[in-house]
């Protein structure tokens, strides 16, 4: 094989070994999402930073010093560089500063918790416009999310309008698990008794995979679901399509629902009892007692 097409096949490599992956976390829908993708590869370029010299470096020493270069100077008594010791600890050291200060400003602008300021990245939350809530609960082995302004809840697919921001609070049934749409923000624990919450935005219309990214027992494997982007239009008329479903969601209905099982089919409530997240949340979906 020649020099050139050699070095054609290691360029094609990486290509082909990267072919069947989903690349949606470097180029997601949502803004938030976006943004963690960036974070992604800066980071990966400032630690490239080190990792590429360094193994440039142990190739072309080991082809220099080999046995059969007698070119090469042979220095058996060199134990200190004050020029080289400046190098290997100060790159490391501004890498390290650079990657930290890194962090910590996309952590804080990144908190889940925290309200979006930004529908994308030149626009800016319309001081008219309300974030959509959505209550997300993960049952064994599926999920559920309720809508308590629109008053309907959904088994195993949530909707939500392009560049409207999103607040889910979400917790569990009974064990841990992983509220996670990659198109859309990054993966956040549903815990049992405990609400966490996520702020994000799609701005993108479009379907998009769901899942629990933490295992939780023998149906973790089809807890999917499908996350929906769709216009202002498209959400009313799916909303609309909820309420004629002709299901009530109460506390006893919830209890049936609540049973493990496994693949479920998109089931769709029209009415919801009042005050059931928060019973969930508090584990009080029947009577506590006093």
């Amino acid at each position: 094989m020649s020099i050139s097409k050699f070095t054609r096949v290691l360029w094609v490599m990486p290509a082909f070994l990267l072919a069947g992956c989903n690349m949606v976390l470097l180029h997601p829908s949502g803004m938030v999402a976006a943004q963690q993708g960036h974070l992604i590869l800066a980071s990966t370029v400032l630690m490239l930073l080190v990792v590429v010299p360094v193994i440039a470096l142990t190739v072309i020493f080991a082809w220099r010093y080999r046995q059969s270069n007698n070119a090469a100077t042979y220095t058996p008594d060199w134990d200190h560089s004050t020029q080289l010791e400046l190098v290997i600890w100060a790159a490391p050291l501004l890498i390290i500063i650079a990657l930290g200060a890194l962090t910590w400003i996309s952590a804080h602008t990144l908190d889940p918790y925290r309200p979006l300021r930004k529908v994308d990245a030149s626009h800016t939350v319309p001081a008219a416009v309300k974030p959509l809530t959505i209550e997300v609960v993960a049952l064994d082995w599926k999920w559920l999310f309720i809508y308590p302004e629109q008053g309907i809840a959904v088994v195993n697919e949530v909707a939500a309008p392009v560049d409207v921001p999103i607040n889910f609070k979400i917790t569990a049934s009974s064990v841990m698990n992983s509220f996670f749409v990659p198109a859309l923000a990054g993966q956040i624990y549903a815990m049992p008794g405990m609400q966490t919450q996520l702020n994000a935005v799609i701005n993108r219309p479009g379907d998009y995979e769901g899942f629990s990214a933490n295992y939780s027992g023998a149906g973790f494997s089809g807890m999917h679901f499908k996350f929906r982007g769709l216009s202002a239009g498209d959400f009313d008329h799916w909303v609309q399509s909820a309420k004629t479903a002709g299901r009530e969601l109460n506390n006893q209905g919830y209890l049936q629902l609540e049973k493990p099982s496994e693949r479920d089919p998109v089931r769709r409530y029209s009415v919801v009892t009042a005050g059931l997240y928060d019973a969930i949340v508090n584990q009080c979906v029947t009577p506590c007692p006093n």
